[in-house]
């Protein structure tokens, strides 16, 4: 029996958030582990140690957010739009800053001068801290609405630039982003790498998980309080073919916390996020790191999901014309469309699943730095 259309738009959101959390627990730590290069390695060797924790899983972890990119192309394809258009400048410096990383492993350590090693570890810190910031700050800007609108052939144009995105809630959101990639990060440095490395990672991750509960409530409060949200008044049948403007939609103080007053079960979100985050920071203290890793990621899961599901059912909210606002209902593909790519993604994500914790299996274990003089000349 095929699935109706209204279940298949549900279902893509679903899957969406799932690719962003799998994004976010798994190359989260690589860009975790990037940031911390400069500051947790006090010599070369225990630099290269720290960059071979993530060598052989990198490249695997990114196909994630590759992976999200083209599910957003084709199933949200206003959203992507939308995203990629307005966004392009942010997006750009994304990228840019993800560059980094593929050149840095592997030419960092081909020459030998400390200059151009202390470089490359620079360029590996700004390829793991600016992503990690600037994903931060384009949810808070969709939890704040961006400034876009559709015209009367349904094209999104975008009102807004690239510094109109560095409001302080937005910035606030940044913090809570890369606090918590840094906690994931300092974390996985304290399962996978040898001492001393892992004992500074043990200290950090601490502190990481503390920022991460502070910068969470304050956000929490800052949404609560002092941010309009938004509603939908009136909407055509959401099985409907989808039209972005053949709905209204108003702002209001408080409206991101309807969803949980309607369906409290939604509040497992915000607790995974706090709780994740309270038990990451008690079983990294208490060099548990293997269980550390395990809440560190419900923190994560908690953290994507509390956005989500405080947005539901919008996707990309607009600030200046309201009635703009996409949502799961009204930016997405055909029918046809959503059910061929449901059965691509039911065969294909738990095939990639599998071969990923095989990988991980295959290439476990701790880095010494006895074992990057071993293979001084294979090791990154």
């Amino acid at each position: 029996m095929p699935l109706d259309y209204e279940t298949l738009k549900l279902i893509w959101w679903v899957f969406i958030g799932v690719l962003l959390i799998g994004f976010a627990v798994t190359d989260g730590f690589d860009m975790g582990v990037g940031a911390l290069l400069p500051f947790l390695g006090e010599t070369d060797e225990e630099r290269r140690v720290i960059i071979n924790t993530i060598g052989p899983h990198w490249d695997g972890n990114q196909v994630w957010f590759i992976t999200a990119g083209g599910a957003l192309f084709a199933a949200w394809p206003p959203v992507y739009a939308a995203a990629f258009s307005g966004l392009y400048f942010a997006m750009l410096l994304v990228l840019f800053a993800l560059f980094f990383r593929p050149v840095g492993f592997d030419y960092r350590s081909k020459v030998q001068d400390p200059r151009w090693r202390r470089a490359w570890d620079w360029g590996l810190f700004v390829g793991g801290a600016v992503p990690a910031l600037l994903f931060g700050v384009a949810f808070g800007n969709l939890l704040r609405g961006l400034p876009f609108h559709h015209d009367e052939l349904l094209r999104p144009i975008y009102t807004g630039s690239f510094f109109g995105l560095l409001h302080p809630f937005a910035l606030l959101c940044g913090v809570v982003s890369l606090s918590m990639l840094v906690m994931h990060g300092a974390v996985w440095l304290q399962l996978r790498a040898a001492t001393p490395i892992a004992s500074r990672a043990r200290i950090t991750a601490t502190w990481a998980a503390l920022a991460l509960i502070g910068a969470f409530a304050l956000a929490g409060l800052w949404v609560a309080f002092g941010l309009d949200g938004y509603r939908i008044v009136e909407m055509p049948d959401t099985g409907a073919t989808p039209n972005v403007l053949n709905k209204v939609v108003e702002a209001e103080s408080g409206a991101w916390l309807a969803n949980y007053a309607a369906h409290p079960w939604m509040m497992i979100a915000p607790l995974l996020g706090f709780g994740g985050a309270s038990l990451t920071f008690i079983l990294a203290r208490e060099n548990r790191p293997g269980w550390a890793f395990i809440t560190s990621a419900l923190s994560i899961g908690g953290v994507i999901l509390t956005a989500g599901f405080s947005m539901f059912p919008f996707v990309m909210p607009s600030s200046t014309v309201l009635a703009s606002s996409l949502t799961l209902w009204d930016a997405t593909s055909s029918q046809f469309t959503l059910t061929v790519m449901f059965w691509a993604a039911a065969l294909f994500l738990p095939v990639i699943i599998a071969y990923t914790t095989w990988t991980y299996r295959r290439m476990w274990g701790r880095v010494t730095v006895e074992q990057i003089r071993e293979n001084t000349h294979s090791a990154y």
